[in-house]
């Protein structure tokens, strides 16, 4: 199975290389430490799947990535391999098109068994990822929408409601609907609030440094 590698810390990448290479069936026909050069080397190199971190510094990112990947006319599977694990993260790259989501700190037999999993194109969850999206499914009061986990991430970055109107190309009154929405969901009444509870409910994470 022919795998290709994103990530933006060559470190992560060499030692991908040399724990893929150990396998029989696993291959790394190619990597790449940003999108745009996942796209062009994936073009060349035509991967079965390719593992695709989500931070990858300036440019596009991991989300973004995936999905002008799978707009390719013959797409490789996506499975993302990265850090973090909030649920907004999970939901924008299966969104996007990943078909599977694991973590950097899995074993690497999980990894090897998703990596095949995603070439057949079977769905793939980290067991910590796959427990809390169990648990939120079970857990009783409405889901946020991918919008409002969108709108939430930038109310932490500290936007107000005009910036927020502007990245979202939505007007400021649907931005204070929106708000009003998530207020009700959350069980709260403010901003600060409702920031503080997507967080603790691990529904967003904070910004941080890249």
């Amino acid at each position: 199975m022919r795998v290709f590698l994103v990530d933006d810390h060559p470190v992560v990448r060499a030692g991908l290389v040399a724990l893929l290479g150990a396998e029989p069936d696993l291959e790394v026909v190619g990597e790449a430490a940003d999108g745009v050069g996942a796209l062009g080397g994936i073009a060349t190199c035509e991967p079965d799947v390719v593992l695709m971190d989500l931070q990858l510094g300036d440019g596009i990112d991991g989300v973004e990535a995936i999905r002008r990947i799978r707009e390719l006319p013959s797409p490789p599977q996506v499975l993302v391999l990265t850090t973090y694990e909030s649920d907004a993260d999970v939901m924008r790259a299966v969104d996007a098109g990943a078909t599977g989501y694991l973590l950097k700190v899995c074993p690497p037999e999980e990894l090897f068994q998703g990596i095949r999993a995603a070439a057949r194109g079977q769905a793939v969850l980290s067991a910590e990822v796959a427990t809390r999206m169990m648990r939120r499914l079970r857990a009783p009061g409405p889901a946020l929408s991918v919008r409002e986990v969108e709108l939430l991430e930038l109310l932490a970055s500290g936007a107000g409601n005009r910036e927020i109107a502007r990245r979202l190309f939505i007007t400021e009154a649907t931005v204070k609907t929106h708000l009003v929405h998530i207020y009700g969901k959350l069980g709260v009444d403010t901003r600060t609030a409702a920031v503080t509870a997507a967080v603790e409910r691990r529904l967003i994470r904070l910004p941080g440094p890249s």
